[in-house]
C-alpha cells in the first residue's frame, strides 16, 4: 500500500513525460490523473488505520549504498506525521490535476505539465515518507528540481525563466545550511536514520562543537542549520523572495507550490526533527522570532498588491510564518494541524483565483477587474468560503489552528513568545484587510472590466491561461512614480482615465470583440467545491485529534507530548481576551476593507498620496529584492563577467590555447612570405641559415662535423 501510494505518482510522470507525444495529451491528463487519484485514495485508507491507535512502523523498500561505516537504505517511516502529509499531498495534488485538465485546455505541452506535476508529487512524498536525512534530503532537492521545472514551464517567457532561476538559486542558499546541518548530525550521532539520532540526542543535550572559531552547544548549532534549509523552502522571511515571483507558473502550480508541497516541506522537517530541536531551546526561540517576523512582514506587503496572486501568495507567506510559531512555542501540534488546515483554504484561493482569471481572459490585475458576482456566481462563493477560512472565521478551518497557534504563543513562556504574539494577532487583521480588499476588488463594486474593454481570447494565442498575465507589483509605477496611480484606476496629465500602469496582462483580441466573464467549467468547479469542503469543515472534524482531548491517542510517538512546559494544555486556560483577539481583528479587518472599498472608494488613493514613502515601501515589498540585488546579484554577476573575460579570456585563453595558436599564426605568416619564387632570396635564406648555424657552433664549442676526435 505504501509503495503503490508513492510510487504511482512517479509512474503516471514517467508515461506522460516519455510517452506524451505517442498516447496524446488526454491520455497523459487521465494516466497522470488516475495514478494520483489511486495514491489519494490509499492515502486516505492509511490515514485513518495510522491515526486510529497512533501506530508507527518503517516499512523498507531497498538498500540504497554503504560507505564505511555509514550505510543508507530506502525506507518508508509510516506514523501519524507521515499520514497528515499523505493525505495533504495526494489530495491537493489530485484536485490539481482535475482542475489542470479544464485550465490548461489550450496548451499545446500538456503532457509535459503533468508529468511535471506528477513528479513534483513524487517528490514531495518520498520527503514525507523519509526514514533518514539523506531520502529526506533526496525528496528535498526533488521539489527544488520540479518547482523549477513548472515555475518556469512557459520558458519562452524570460520573465518565467528569471523566477524559475530565482527559485531555484534562493532554495540552494538554504540548502547549503540543510546539508552542512545534515552533515553535523551524522558527525555528532554517526547515523542519519531518524530513530538512531533520537536515541543518541539526550546524550549529546550539553555537547559542544568548534565551529567557525569558537565553541557552539552542538544540538543548537545542528538545529539552526537544519532551521537554515526550512527557511528557504518555506520562504521564510530573508529568504522569502523566490516565493512571490513562482506566480510566473501556471495558477495550478501556484495552488500546489503554496498549499501542499514545496512550502510545507521546511514546516514538516522541523516537526519531524522536533525531538532535536526539544534539546535546543535557543534553535526553538530562532524558529519563533523568524515565524513571528516572518507573519507581520508579509501580511504588511500584502496590503497593496495588485495582482491577485501576488496577495494569496503573500498571504501563503504569512501562513506559514504561524506554523512555525507554533513549532517554536513548543505547540507542535499546532503548527502541523495549520499545516493540514491552511491546504484546503489556500489551494481553494489560488485554483479560485485561476477561475477568476479565466473568467477574465488572461486578466489578473484586480484593478481591472470588479462586479464579477453576478457572472461567476459560484467562484464567488467558493472565494468568499476560502477568505472566511483564511482570516479565521468562527467555525472554519483556519478558525481552529489559526486560533490555537496565537493562544499558544501567547502562553508559552520561551524566549520572543511575546513579540510572536503581537506579530500573529497584528497580521491577523492585516490578513483579514487584504483578503476582503481583495475580494471586494474583484467581486463587487463597479465593473471596471467594462471601461477597460474585456479582454478577448484568441484561439490560436500561446499557450493556456495567465501565461501572459502577470502582474509585477514592484514595477507597477506610472512614469512620474505618483502613489497613488496604484490604487484604483491610473489617470493621465490630464486627468482622463487610462489603462492602470502594471503590465499585467497582454490582451489577445479575435474577430469576435469582447467577451464577458463566465464561470469556469465543471472539470474546474468540482475541485473548488471539494475543497471548499475542507476549507469549512477541516478543523470542525478534527480539531479533536489534533490538538483536543483526543491527541495523545491519535499523534502517538510522531511529536513529543511534554513538550514546551506542557503547553498544549495550558491552552485551555487561555484568558478570555486572548481567545478574543483574533476574531476583533478580522472584524476590524473587515470593517476598514468594506468602508474603503466600498463606501468611500476614493479612500485608498487619498491614503496613499498622504503617506507615499511608507506606500512604496510595502508596495516595492520592503525592497528585498533591490537591495539583494545590489548585495548579492549584481556583484556575483560582475565577479563572473571579470572571471569569463580576464580570467578566461585574457589569461587562460591568452596564455594558453588562444595564445599558442596566434604565435603559430604569426610565424607561419612570416615563413610564408619567403615564399618568393625567386632563386636570389632562397639563396640568401639559405646563406643566412649557415651562417647561423656556424656561428652556434663557434659559440657553443660543438666542434665541426668531420673534425679530430
Amino acid at each position: 500500500m505504501y509503495h503503490a501510494i508513492v510510487f504511482f505518482p512517479l509512474i503516471g510522470a514517467l508515461i506522460a513525460g516519455l510517452f506524451g507525444r505517442s498516447i496524446g495529451a488526454r491520455m497523459s491528463e487521465l494516466v497522470t490523473t488516475g495514478c494520483l487519484g489511486f495514491a489519494c485514495f490509499l492515502a486516505w485508507g492509511v490515514f485513518f488505520l495510522v491515526t486510529g491507535d497512533g501506530r508507527a512502523e518503517t516499512v523498507p523498500v531497498a538498500q540504497w549504498f554503504s560507505a564505511g561505516d555509514l550505510t543508507v537504505d530506502w525506507a518508508f517511516k509510516v506514523d501519524t506525521l507521515t499520514a497528515i502529509m499523505l493525505v495533504v499531498v495526494t489530495s491537493v495534488s489530485t484536485l490539481v490535476h482535475v482542475y489542470s485538465i479544464g485550465y490548461m485546455h489550450e496548451d499545446p505541452h500538456r503532457p509535459r505539465f503533468f508529468a511535471y506535476l506528477s513528479l513534483f508529487t513524487f517528490a514531495m512524498l518520498m520527503l514525507v515518507t523519509a526514514d533518514n536525512l539523506v531520502q529526506m534530503f533526496f525528496g528535498w532537492e526533488g521539489v527544488g528540481l520540479a518547482s523549477y521545472l513548472l515555475i518556469g514551464f512557459w520558458y519562452e517567457k524570460p520573465s518565467a525563466n528569471a523566477a524559475a532561476m530565482k527559485a531555484f538559486i534562493v532554495n540552494r542558499v538554504g540548502d547549503f545550511g540543510f546539508s552542512l546541518g545534515i552533515f553535523l548530525v551524522f558527525v555528532l550521532t554517526g547515523s542519519v536514520g531518524f530513530d538512531a539520532i533520537f536515541a543518541k540526542a539526550p546524550e549529546l543535550k550539553d555537547a559542544t562543537f568548534h565551529f567557525l572559531g569558537a565553541d557552539w552547544h552542538a544540538l543548537t548549532l545542528a538545529c539552526l542549520l537544519l532551521f537554515m534549509g526550512a527557511m528557504g523552502k518555506s520562504a521564510q522571511f530573508l529568504l522569502h523572495t523566490w516565493l512571490p515571483d513562482a506566480m510566473e507558473g501556471p495558477t495550478p502550480v501556484s495552488a500546489l507550490i503554496h498549499a501542499a508541497t514545496m512550502v510545507t516541506a521546511g514546516v514538516f522537517m522541523v516537526a519531524r526533527l522536533s525531538p532535536l530541536f526539544e534539546l535546543a531551546p535557543t534553535a526553538l526561540t530562532v524558529v519563533t522570532v523568524i515565524g513571528g517576523i516572518t507573519a507581520f512582514f508579509a501580511a504588511t506587503v500584502g496590503l497593496v498588491q495588485n495582482d491577485i496572486k501576488r496577495v494569496i501568495a503573500y498571504s501563503t507567506c504569512s501562513q506559514l510564518g504561524y506554523m512555525f510559531v507554533g513549532l517554536g512555542v513548543g505547540a507542535y501540534a499546532t503548527g502541523v494541524f495549520h499545516l493540514f488546515t491552511h491546504a484546503f483554504f489556500k489551494a481553494l484561493l489560488f485554483l479560485g483565483a485561476g477561475s477568476v482569471i479565466h473568467a477574465m481572459h488572461h486578466e489578473q490585475d484586480m484593478r481591472n477587474m470588479g462586479g464579477l458576482r453576478p457572472y461567476i456566481p459560484f467562484t464567488t462563493a467558493m472565494m468568499t468560503i476560502g477568505t472566511l477560512a483564511l482570516i479565521g472565521f468562527p467555525f472554519t478551518a483556519g478558525f481552529y489552528s489559526k486560533d490555537a497557534i496565537i493562544e499558544a504563543a501567547y502562553m508559552s513562556d520561551r524566549p520572543g513568545h511575546v513579540l510572536a504574539f503581537l506579530a500573529t494577532v497584528i497580521a491577523a487583521l492585516m490578513t483579514s484587510f487584504y483578503s476582503w480588499r481583495l475580494f471586494f476588488l474583484t467581486f463587487e463594486g463597479p465593473q471596471r472590466w467594462v471601461a477597460h474593454g474585456a479582454h478577448g481570447h484568441d484561439d490560436h494565442a500561446h499557450a493556456a491561461h495567465d501565461q501572459h498575465a502577470h502582474a509585477h507589483a514592484a514595477h507597477a509605477h506610472d512614469a512620474d512614480g505618483k502613489p497613488g496611480h496604484h490604487e484604483g484606476v491610473a489617470h493621465d496629465d490630464h486627468g482622463h482615465d487610462v489603462e492602470p500602469a502594471s503590465h499585467s496582462a497582454i490582451e489577445h483580441h479575435d474577430d469576435h470583440g469582447a467577451h464577458k466573464p463566465h464561470e469556469s467549467p465543471l472539470v474546474m468547479t468540482i475541485p473548488l467545491a471539494i475543497l471548499a469542503f475542507g476549507a469549512l469543515f477541516a478543523g470542525l472534524i478534527f480539531k479533536d485529534r489534533f490538538i483536543g482531548h483526543d491527541m495523545d491517542k491519535f499523534w502517538g510517538h510522531a511529536l513529543p507530548h511534554d513538550s514546551g512546559n506542557g503547553i498544549m494544555h495550558k491552552l485551555h486556560d487561555v484568558p478570555g481576551w486572548v481567545a478574543n483577539a483574533p476574531f476583533v481583528m478580522l472584524v476590524l479587518g473587515f470593517v476598514l476593507a468594506f468602508w474603503m472599498y466600498l463606501r468611500r472608494p476614493d479612500l485608498p488613493n487619498r491614503l496613499a498620496t498622504s503617506q507615499p514613502i511608507l506606500y512604496r515601501f510595502l508596495l516595492n515589498k520592503w525592497y528585498f529584492d533591490e537591495i539583494y540585488d545590489r548585495i548579492f546579484v549584481r556583484p556575483a554577476k560582475n565577479f563572473g563577467l571579470f572571471l569569463w573575460k580576464e580570467g578566461d579570456g585574457r589569461v587562460i585563453d591568452g596564455f594558453g590555447p588562444d595564445g599558442i595558436s596566434a604565435r603559430v599564426v604569426d610565424v607561419t605568416r612570416g615563413v610564408v612570405r619567403f615564399q618568393t619564387g625567386y632563386v636570389y632570396h632562397y639563396a640568401f635564406v639559405m646563406l643566412v641559415g649557415v651562417a647561423g648555424l656556424i656561428t652556434w657552433y663557434l659559440v657553443s664549442g660543438v666542434p665541426a662535423v668531420g673534425g679530430a676526435h
